[in-house]
């Protein structure tokens, strides 16, 4: 997988088009080694490169691992960010903008007016998740012609999106280097005694553990009250607030081996490599995006060792119907190598966000390269004088029921996208048959959880011709909410409702219900199917 990415980053650098590339790899899986040889290649070439990085502590470590690489070669390696002095970084700075500099790393300070480059020809944004729209849009536009190389383990539902329509390049490293073990994760409520044990354990064996507390106004209280329920542990505190040497003290003890716990808020969560620690304590869980908690989870079980992530949630609380299910997917996808699925988990919880705008997640009506198509259909109608065509309803649906391409069914990764994407652009019950017919031939007959995902589907181009806007089903009833330009005349919902009216239920925000509890997976297929027959068809079905 990763020789794999090398040639498809060389291929889009030698392309006319400027690259656009993301690379999807789990944390250790060796994403850095494709920047290194791409930005190896640019310099290679006479461009500078930009190493966008979110912390100051992965930007050290990108630093002396880039510095090493390229000692023997004529390659000016520098780092910007607040760990070097004020006269430092105007130094650095002007060689940049003079063109002295070939690689510059660098966190936000990179973004900042002074730095303008001479001859940018590749930026590497790590961790892409942790930036905004304005951040890397900013990079892009220092040169129209800039390659792009994305790192992450887990895309922001707009990314991955955006991926999968085919509007971004996508490679996918996910084979896990050979003595890498799964993760093991549990979900716990906050207990003095199991803090006690898991500390313990860890250091017992010799290793380090990372005790995640990500409010900053509250930090120096936890990491008493971690001294008190470890008396023996060598315990600090790091977060992003504190004085720039204080902090860098503080990392560079860890990472001697001097203490034994580290008290500290997400700043390790990005790159940040300690092999030593494979115990991380995560606290307050339930307030973390599913992204987050698996970026967090991938900073421990890097080496040999077995490792372990605990995520804790407040005792006695109540959970949002989202955060248990974060906390779900995070605990079950352990493996090495999930990064990509939890980001497919993280698109249908958060939705994509737009293409146009700058929300990177979040769900709309209709997103993405259609959308933009069909409001440019709208625009050139209005201009000549022609109706202008309706923006198509994209349906979300929710049964509950397991929907996806088993892994051990299609093994490629990437032809499992090409079907994920053929399924989603289907038009028709015709294509789906199509395509149904063509894995059936390529990789034999059809396991139910592809079923299931080809019968959504399809039940998602009947709503989208009805223009329904959402299908739901929570454990007791089954309910349809109609969008204003439904093709439903309303008198006939109404006289659905009315044959139905034992079950019925209709609520002022446009949602037809039918209270149905307990249906199993086959069931709620079936009585989806039954009602929009009711509401499409003759008014004939039972």
């Amino acid at each position: 997988d990763q020789a794999r990415a090398i040639d498809e980053v060389n291929s889009d650098m030698t392309d006319r088009r400027p690259m656009d590339r993301l690379v999807c790899g789990d944390a250790g899986f060796g994403k850095t080694e494709v920047a290194l040889r791409a930005a190896f290649r640019a310099a290679m070439d006479g461009t500078q490169v930009a190493v966008l990085v979110p912390t100051t502590i992965l930007a050290e470590q990108h630093y002396r691992v880039f510095s090493a690489r390229f000692a023997s070669w004529p390659v000016r390696v520098e780092v910007l960010n607040r760990f070097r002095t004020a006269k430092e970084q105007r130094v650095i700075v002007e060689d940049v903008n003079r063109g002295l500099v070939d690689i510059v790393i660098g966190t936000h300070r990179l973004l900042q007016k002074d730095v303008t480059f001479r001859n940018l020809g590749l930026v590497v944004i790590d961790e892409e998740q942790r930036f905004g729209v304005a951040h890397k849009e900013k990079l892009k536009k220092l040169r129209t012609l800039v390659d792009v190389l994305t790192l992450t383990a887990t895309p922001i539902p707009r990314t991955l999106q955006l991926s999968l329509v085919g509007l971004r390049d996508l490679s996918v490293i996910d084979t896990a280097p050979r003595e890498r073990q799964a993760v093991k994760v549990y979900v716990a409520e906050f207990d003095e005694e199991l803090i006690r044990d898991a500390v313990t354990d860890e250091l017992n064996r010799g290793g380090q553990v990372f005790f995640i507390h990500d409010r900053v106004q509250s930090i120096e209280g936890m990491g008493r009250i971690v001294r008190r329920i470890v008396p023996g542990a060598r315990i600090a505190v790091a977060h992003g607030r504190m004085k720039t040497r204080e902090l860098e003290e503080v990392m560079v003890r860890f990472l001697k081996r001097e203490i034994d716990v580290l008290v500290c808020t997400t700043i390790v969560g990005s790159g940040v490599d300690v092999p030593a620690v494979n115990t991380i304590i995560i606290n307050r869980a339930d307030r973390f995006g599913l992204s987050q908690l698996y970026q967090l989870r991938g900073r421990v079980g890097r080496a040999a060792e077995s490792a372990t992530a605990w995520l804790l949630t407040p005792p006695g609380a109540v959970l949002t119907k989202d955060a248990k299910k974060r906390l779900r997917v995070a605990q079950e996808l352990s493996n090495p190598g999930s990064g990509f699925k939890v980001s497919t988990y993280d698109l249908e919880i958060r939705g994509a966000g737009n293409m146009l705008g700058v929300s990177q997640s979040g769900h709309a009506s209709a997103v993405g390269y259609e959308l933009y198509m069909e409001l440019m259909e709208k625009a050139v109608g209005e201009l000549q004088g022609r109706e202008a065509a309706q923006i198509q309803v994209q349906p979300e649906i929710h049964l509950g029921i397991p929907a996806y391409i088993p892994d051990e069914y299609v093994e490629d990764t990437q032809n499992r996208l090409v079907i994920y994407k053929k399924a989603s652009l289907a038009a028709s019950e015709e294509d789906l048959v199509d395509l149904r017919n063509e894995l059936a031939d390529r990789y034999g007959p059809i396991p139910t959880a592809v079923d299931n995902l080809f019968r959504i589907i399809g039940i998602r181009i009947r709503l989208r011709d009805i223009r329904v806007r959402e299908l739901v089903y929570d454990g007791r009833r089954l309910s349809l909410a109609f969008t204003r330009e439904t093709t439903i005349p309303p008198e006939k919902i109404v006289a659905v409702a009315e044959k139905q009216r034992d079950i019925a239920q209709f609520s002022a925000d446009s949602r037809l219900s039918l209270i149905m509890p307990g249906l199993d997976h086959e069931e709620r297929l079936e009585e989806s199917n039954r009602l929009i027959d009711m509401l499409a068809g003759d008014g004939t079905a039972a």
